[in-house]
């Protein structure tokens, strides 16, 4: 099947974020996922999936551990299980990327 974010399960999080489940399977998940300038999501631990984010549009800000590391448009950032983690839209267009969880990382998430 061919998916979109025009026939995806979308839902709302974060100050207004929105994310489209592309692939939703307990060992894998895919989702696109869009942060409005001057979003950032909370800083938080998934104990048992891995994450690839891979930037589609816009320049995100990952704080890991206590380090702020810039990712822009065709670049990607794994996060392993584990690390404590966050993603930032500091610009002034929209951030659009990828997520991919495996396993899924929903449910599997613990705010600090």
């Amino acid at each position: 099947m061919i998916k979109s974010i025009q026939n995806s399960e979308h839902y709302k999080w974060g100050e207004n974020c929105d994310g489209w489940l592309l692939l939703k399977t307990d060992s894998l998940s895919v989702i696109q996922e869009k942060m409005p300038p001057g979003t950032a999501e909370r800083i938080h631990i998934h104990t048992q999936a891995q994450q690839l984010f891979f930037i589609l549009s816009g320049t995100a800000i990952f704080k890991i551990k206590d380090e702020l590391l810039t990712v822009n448009s065709g670049e990607s950032m794994h996060i392993p299980k584990g690390t404590v983690h966050s993603i930032a839209n500091h610009g002034v267009n929209e951030l659009e990327f990828l997520v991919i969880s495996e396993p899924k990382s929903h449910g599997d998430r613990t705010d600090l």
